[in-house]
Protein backbone atom coordinates (compact mmCIF):
# COMPACT_ATOMS: atom_id res chain seq x y z
CA UNK A 1 0.00 0.00 0.00
CA UNK A 2 2.88 2.39 0.66
CA UNK A 3 3.80 2.46 -3.02
CA UNK A 4 0.37 4.03 -3.70
CA UNK A 5 1.05 6.90 -1.28
CA UNK A 6 2.48 10.01 -2.93
CA UNK A 7 4.30 12.39 -0.59
CA UNK A 8 5.44 15.86 -1.57
CA UNK A 9 8.41 17.18 0.43
CA UNK A 10 8.45 20.99 0.47
CA UNK A 11 11.72 21.96 2.17
CA UNK A 12 14.36 24.53 1.26
CA UNK A 13 17.23 22.84 3.13
CA UNK A 14 18.69 20.39 0.63
CA UNK A 15 20.22 18.10 3.25
CA UNK A 16 16.91 17.75 5.12
CA UNK A 17 15.04 17.28 1.84
CA UNK A 18 17.45 14.52 0.75
CA UNK A 19 17.31 12.86 4.20
CA UNK A 20 13.51 12.72 4.09
CA UNK A 21 13.38 11.59 0.46
CA UNK A 22 15.84 8.72 1.03
CA UNK A 23 13.99 7.64 4.17
CA UNK A 24 10.66 7.59 2.37
CA UNK A 25 12.07 5.62 -0.54
CA UNK A 26 13.55 3.08 1.89
CA UNK A 27 10.05 2.60 3.30
CA UNK A 28 8.49 2.18 -0.14
CA UNK A 29 6.74 5.54 -0.44
CA UNK A 30 6.63 7.57 -3.64
CA UNK A 31 8.04 11.05 -3.16
CA UNK A 32 8.65 14.28 -5.02
CA UNK A 33 10.54 17.32 -3.78
CA UNK A 34 10.16 21.10 -4.00
CA UNK A 35 12.54 23.72 -2.62
CA UNK A 36 9.74 26.23 -1.92
CA UNK A 37 5.99 26.70 -2.01
CA UNK A 38 5.89 28.08 -5.56
CA UNK A 39 7.59 24.99 -6.96
CA UNK A 40 5.26 22.79 -4.91
CA UNK A 41 2.15 24.53 -6.25
CA UNK A 42 3.39 23.93 -9.79
CA UNK A 43 3.94 20.20 -9.10
CA UNK A 44 0.64 19.47 -7.38
CA UNK A 45 -1.72 19.30 -10.40
CA UNK A 46 0.28 16.49 -12.01
CA UNK A 47 1.78 14.78 -8.95
CA UNK A 48 -1.41 14.86 -6.82
CA UNK A 49 0.14 14.08 -3.44
CA UNK A 50 -1.70 12.34 -0.62
CA UNK A 51 0.51 13.98 2.01
CA UNK A 52 2.54 17.19 1.94
CA UNK A 53 5.49 17.56 4.29
CA UNK A 54 5.79 21.33 4.51
CA UNK A 55 8.57 23.47 5.94
CA UNK A 56 7.24 26.72 7.37
CA UNK A 57 10.18 29.07 6.74
CA UNK A 58 11.38 29.10 3.12
CA UNK A 59 12.50 31.76 0.68
CA UNK A 60 10.41 32.76 -2.34
CA UNK A 61 7.14 31.32 -0.96
CA UNK A 62 6.89 30.27 2.67
CA UNK A 63 4.64 27.60 4.15
CA UNK A 64 1.91 30.01 5.24
CA UNK A 65 1.53 31.50 1.76
CA UNK A 66 1.66 28.05 0.19
CA UNK A 67 -1.20 26.79 2.40
CA UNK A 68 -3.33 29.87 1.65
CA UNK A 69 -2.92 29.40 -2.10
CA UNK A 70 -3.15 25.60 -2.02
CA UNK A 71 -6.47 25.65 -0.16
CA UNK A 72 -7.89 27.85 -2.94
CA UNK A 73 -7.25 25.12 -5.52
CA UNK A 74 -9.95 22.55 -6.33
CA UNK A 75 -10.34 19.65 -3.90
CA UNK A 76 -9.38 17.04 -2.97
CA UNK A 77 -6.52 18.37 -0.88
CA UNK A 78 -3.63 16.43 0.59
CA UNK A 79 -3.05 16.22 4.32
CA UNK A 80 -0.43 18.76 5.37
CA UNK A 81 2.20 17.88 7.95
CA UNK A 82 4.18 20.92 8.96
CA UNK A 83 7.92 20.54 9.54
CA UNK A 84 9.36 23.31 11.69
CA UNK A 85 12.04 24.33 14.12
CA UNK A 86 9.77 27.12 15.37
CA UNK A 87 9.79 27.93 19.08
CA UNK A 88 6.04 27.36 19.24
CA UNK A 89 5.43 24.61 16.68
CA UNK A 90 1.94 23.71 17.89
CA UNK A 91 0.78 27.31 17.60
CA UNK A 92 2.38 27.71 14.17
CA UNK A 93 0.74 24.52 12.90
CA UNK A 94 -2.66 25.63 14.19
CA UNK A 95 -2.28 29.08 12.61
CA UNK A 96 -1.79 27.67 9.13
CA UNK A 97 -4.33 24.88 9.59
CA UNK A 98 -1.85 22.03 9.26
CA UNK A 99 -3.25 18.55 9.81
CA UNK A 100 -0.13 17.43 11.64
CA UNK A 101 3.19 18.55 12.98
CA UNK A 102 6.71 17.24 13.13
CA UNK A 103 9.14 19.41 15.09
CA UNK A 104 12.72 19.61 13.87
CA UNK A 105 15.00 17.92 14.58
CA UNK A 106 13.27 14.57 14.14
CA UNK A 107 14.37 11.05 13.34
CA UNK A 108 13.01 8.79 10.65
CA UNK A 109 10.94 6.73 13.08
CA UNK A 110 9.10 9.92 14.11
CA UNK A 111 8.57 10.78 10.45
CA UNK A 112 7.19 7.32 9.63
CA UNK A 113 4.85 7.34 12.64
CA UNK A 114 3.54 10.79 11.75
CA UNK A 115 2.89 9.83 8.14
CA UNK A 116 1.25 6.56 9.17
CA UNK A 117 -1.18 8.48 11.40
CA UNK A 118 -2.55 10.24 8.31
CA UNK A 119 -2.91 7.24 6.03
CA UNK A 120 -6.24 5.50 5.54
CA UNK A 121 -6.66 2.42 7.71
Amino acid sequence: MRDNVRILIVEDDESIRDFIEMGLEDEGYQSAVAADGAIALALIPTYRPNIILLDLHMPNMDGRTFVDLYRQTPAPHARIIMLTASRNPTTAAAEIGADGLLAKPFDLDDLYATIKAFLPA
